[in-house]
């Protein structure tokens, strides 16, 4: 969408490009915006091999598919170390990168009781959204991140659902969503956005993040969670834009 310097916008895990339209149109009126689903997203191609390696070897084809230089890219979460992968490993690609609300750290595992909720689902008994959702409820009562994760829902043909992800490859391979990142040396700037409710970047990472990322930034939304462009999208937006442009 958009015309101007590109800019790429990643996904976090479960996610996927449709997460993004909303805000992707208002940088769309300064930028040439690329929303991207990542392997075994949305409607990527699914595949066994799941690590960010791979995805940034996705990303570098996409780029030279595209004939992109010299982008702005904004990560969430999984999408953020898929960004911090590919500036290791082709920063000349990148002029600005965002990364929002991760760390290079490695991670404690988080979300298997979201994995074990999604794996449950038996679509010869469940046949509606609505039957989905109120079966997801018992096991995650949080109506918000039901709704993101009931965006995965599809249908496989007339009556039977089906999920887009690759849940599969998720299962098999979730610990490398966990990788350690924190000894790369990257120069690209980076703004490291967090949100203020959220516990994925302390206040002690900082230190080391700056030692290892010696052109990042940090901001943080108050009052915002994991899933802070979707809970504070004006904040989000302005906080990045601030930092893209300037």
């Amino acid at each position: 969408m958009g015309s101007g310097q590109p800019l790429i916008i990643l996904h976090g895990l479960f996610g996927m490009l449709d997460n993004w339209i909303t805000l992707g149109k208002r940088y769309a009126e300064h930028f040439e915006v690329y929303l991207v689903d990542q392997r075994n997203h949305g409607k990527s191609p699914h595949s066994d091999v799941f690590n960010y390696e791979s995805m940034a070897a996705d990303l570098l084809e996409f780029v030279e598919n595209h004939y992109i230089r010299g982008a702005l890219m904004i990560g969430h979460s999984m999408g953020g170390k898929t960004l911090i992968e590919f500036a290791h490993e082709s920063p000349f690609f990148i002029d600005k990168m965002v990364v929002a609300d991760i760390g290079p750290k490695p991670y404690e595992m988080r979300h298997q009781h979201i994995i074990e909720a999604l794996d449950s689902l038996d679509f010869n008994r469940i046949k509606t959204r609505r039957e989905a959702d109120d079966f997801l409820a018992e096991k995650i009562p949080d109506l918000p991140i039901r709704q993101f994760l009931l965006k995965n829902l599809q249908r496989t043909d007339k009556n039977t659902l089906g999920l887009k992800l690759n849940l599969e490859a998720l299962k098999k391979n979730i610990h490398h969503v966990l990788d350690d990142m924190s000894d790369y040396k990257i120069d690209v700037p980076t703004l490291f956005l967090r949100g203020g409710n959220s516990n994925y970047i302390l206040a002690e990472d900082e230190i080391q993040i700056r030692e290892h990322f010696p052109n990042s930034f940090f901001a943080t939304i108050p009052n915002a969670g994991h899933w802070l462009h979707a809970e504070k999208p004006d904040e989000f937006y302005r906080l990045t834009m601030g930092f893209l442009t300037r």
